[in-house]
């Protein structure tokens, strides 16, 4: 019987296992928790200066209103978005142009301006898109030029 190691089993050949804790984004409420942590563990022969004590929750109140701002950013946005469709109804009944490219026979790219007239405006995916009298349908992003219809055409 021999005693040999195996080696599976050496140092050299050990991974520890991943460490996952939590969320990697600090919040207000994380750095409130460290400041309470910071101040009960505090050594009473050496007390927290008062300069840093204030840094620190000058630190926290400029992160709570980060995120109050944040917060007031994200609704302002969502309330925007939601006037989209009614901001753009005012296109129905004009004219609109855009330029449609594409890739001839050749692999050169040939840039056309098409035209039509507003017939409905949808919302699509947060994006505008409109559609024309003739069915074709045009996102707002392509809109080079706005007029009103000649009598022509309308």
């Amino acid at each position: 019987m021999s005693n040999t190691i195996d080696p599976s089993l050496l140092l050299s050949n050990y991974k520890p296992p991943e460490r996952k804790t939590g969320s990697q984004i600090l919040g207000k409420d994380d750095f409130l928790k460290i400041l309470l942590v910071q101040l009960q563990n505090q050594d009473p022969l050496n007390p927290l200066e008062d300069k840093e004590f204030i840094a620190q929750m000058a630190n926290f109140s400029t992160l709570e209103q980060m995120v109050n701002m944040t917060t007031m950013l994200e609704k302002f946005i969502q309330s925007q978005n939601r006037n989209l469709v009614l901001q753009y109804s005012e296109l129905i009944g004009k004219e609109v142009q855009w330029e449609k490219t594409e890739v001839d026979e050749s692999g050169q790219e040939v840039t056309t301006t098409m035209s039509g007239i507003v017939k409905s405006v949808l919302q699509k995916n947060n994006e505008i898109v409109l559609e024309l009298e003739d069915g074709t349908t045009v996102s707002s992003n392509l809109i080079t030029k706005v007029s009103v219809p000649t009598a022509e055409e309308a």
